[in-house]
């Protein structure tokens, strides 16, 4: 098999599927029935996560280092943990990074990377791929980030691809397979930019 390229991603996005990779960095392509979304309008934060938002112990940033946080991501959780972003998946997204459609949201402490997550956009969905903290709370506020960008560039779909206790805690549902490439095919065709927050007017 040839080997994986952002076109392949960018069609397989678009079609429903996406790849991850097996212990010994074999590709397999997954279209899950159920789906796992997260709405993006009924998310709400943890009341735990609101006095660490007040205290604005993060720095926020765009597309400042997507390699290293896909390399973060890649990294087992625990023993038992497989791995599923190999060498060759690195190298695909960011080669869609550079395209200007996979994006990653960074947590900073004093100019040190703690925490993120990395997705595509494409038209007016958000396939949010994987995520990573090495502070407490540091992904939940870079989760919270993303929910805002895709909120005021009005986004209309969230994919979290399978259902687990970690996007759970985000508000995941999952739905048919055949509703998401509905809502998928609809979100394709309206346009919406992943680009930075832009402050509201008090």
């Amino acid at each position: 098999m040839n080997k994986l390229t952002a076109d392949d991603l960018i069609y397989g996005y678009i079609n429903g599927i996406f790849p991850m990779a097996d212990a010994d960095g074999t590709l397999y392509w997954y279209a899950p029935d159920p789906r796992a979304i997260i709405p993006i309008h009924s998310y709400k934060p943890a009341k735990s996560l609101h006095p660490v938002l007040n205290r604005n112990q993060f720095e926020i940033r765009l597309n400042t280092a997507f390699s290293e946080v896909m390399r973060a991501c890649s990294k087992p959780r625990s023993e038992d943990d497989s791995v599923w972003i190999s060498d060759e998946i690195i190298d695909a997204y960011t080669e869609l990074h550079h395209m200007g459609l996979a994006h990653s949201v960074e947590t900073y402490i004093e100019n040190r990377l703690v925490g993120g997550l990395y997705g595509v956009a494409l038209g007016s969905a958000f396939f949010g791929e994987s995520m990573f903290t090495e502070v407490s709370n540091a992904s939940k506020v870079a989760f919270h980030n993303l929910i805002l960008i895709l909120r005021q560039q009005h986004f209309t779909l969230l994919d979290t691809q399978f259902i687990n206790d970690n996007v759970r805690r985000y508000g995941a549902i999952e739905i048919p397979k055949a509703d998401y490439l509905r809502q998928l095919k609809i979100a394709l065709k309206q346009k919406a930019r992943f680009t930075a927050l832009v402050p509201e007017k008090v």
